[in-house]
């Protein structure tokens, strides 16, 4: 049976990768920083589906939690054979006024982390001859947003270059690039979503089910629905002034998980 790992696994888009992939039968590690979450969700997931369900505590921002799932990730007894990068969280506000220490933590879990845990995971894919790993990024990518929106678009650049370098091996990468997702996510960063129409709004179900068809259709990019497909689209042939002014006034919003 096949094994998924996924960080930031309780809730949001991570949670419902874990229950689409615990519904194919796939067995999971699930990996986060809140112990109890993790229990009650492995327990939860277990009960429903019957698949063997490993969690594993862990703090991607730290290094100690980033070598924890290297480990994991690199066990030959063990086997990963698909990676869900999904752990991220957003700031609420901008540059000089969010600490320096919350920014360096963004770039330790968002780039640091991804880079890592992709290095340690995709070797034994490799030898294995498949495999595959999903990084969760964000349309903020496509948009000049800071900290946040520069690390996914380094999220976005990586996974396209590796999965160019790994064409014909059997290993897969996909960056996930999703929009507004009805999620904890940004109640967590405290911004205020009460002006976002709800047509905005996707389903972390939808998500993911999306990114499990690009990720098996061999493309390196997922952007859910044609809606945000065509504001990427928009968005690459902006001028960069005009971005900016819509990044200032709804960039940040698009934080997402």
């Amino acid at each position: 049976m096949p094994t998924a790992l996924i960080t930031g696994a309780t809730a949001g888009i991570g949670a419902a990768f874990a229950r689409r992939l615990a519904k194919d039968g796939t067995d999971l590690v699930l990996v986060a920083r809140d112990g109890e979450r993790l229990a009650g969700a492995a327990a939860a997931l277990g009960a429903e589906f019957g698949t063997g369900v490993e969690v594993l505590v862990a703090d991607l921002a730290t290094d100690e939690g980033i070598a924890a799932v290297e480990a994991r990730l690199a066990d030959p007894e063990r086997p990963v054979d698909l990676l869900v990068n999904n752990a991220g969280f957003g700031l609420r506000d901008g540059f000089l006024t969010v600490p320096l220490a919350q920014e360096l933590a963004m770039v330790k879990l968002h780039i640091e982390a991804v880079l890592r845990l992709t290095t340690a995971a995709v070797p034994g894919m490799r030898e294995r001859g498949r495999g595959g790993v999903v990084n969760v990024a964000s349309v903020a990518a496509f948009l000049p947003r800071g900290t946040y929106g520069a690390s996914k678009s380094w999220v976005v650049q990586f996974t396209q270059g590796a999965a160019r370098d790994l064409a014909g091996t059997g290993v897969r990468l996909l960056a996930l690039c999703p929009g507004f997702t009805r999620t904890e996510f940004h109640q967590r960063a405290e911004v205020d979503m009460s002006e976002v129409g709800g047509w905005m709004w996707l389903s972390a179900d939808r998500v993911v089910d999306d990114a499990l068809r690009d990720l098996a259709r061999g493309r390196s990019v997922s952007i859910p629905s044609r809606r945000y497909k065509v504001l990427v689209a928009a968005a690459r042939k902006a001028p960069l002034a005009a971005l900016g002014g819509i990044s200032s006034r709804a960039g940040r919003r698009l934080d997402r998980r």
